[in-house]
């Protein structure tokens, strides 16, 4: 193979790569039930989102101060849900500002 196919190739497969891995995020559900998470601890992958499903029949707020993470979904009302992108690896101690014994923790990994 000549050397400039060579390249063309690599920046092909490197391409794909990238791609893919934008293609294999996925979409975890996390239920709020009965004023706590249905979930205590989850192991996403950078790039994976978490949707928080309000399935009471009151509001929650759900956020985290944490470096890997910081982030404030705002009030959800009964029914309705948010979503998060986790864009980097790390612990992330996910509450309720609602119900403060409401507390999870997302491990994010590469």
């Amino acid at each position: 193979m000549k050397p400039a196919h060579k390249k063309l190739w690599g920046l092909l497969v490197s391409a794909a790569v990238v791609a893919g891995t934008a293609w294999a995020a996925q979409e975890h559900v996390v239920g709020q039930k009965n004023k706590a998470f249905t979930v205590k601890t989850l192991t996403i992958k950078v790039g994976d989102t978490v949707k928080f499903s309000n399935d009471d029949s009151f509001s929650h707020n759900v956020f985290s101060l944490s470096d890997a993470k910081n982030f404030d979904s705002g009030p959800t009302p009964a029914g309705q849900s948010r979503s998060v992108t986790f864009d980097k690896p790390g612990k992330v101690e996910v509450e309720c500002a609602v119900h403060p014994d409401m507390q999870m923790v997302i491990e994010v990994k590469p």
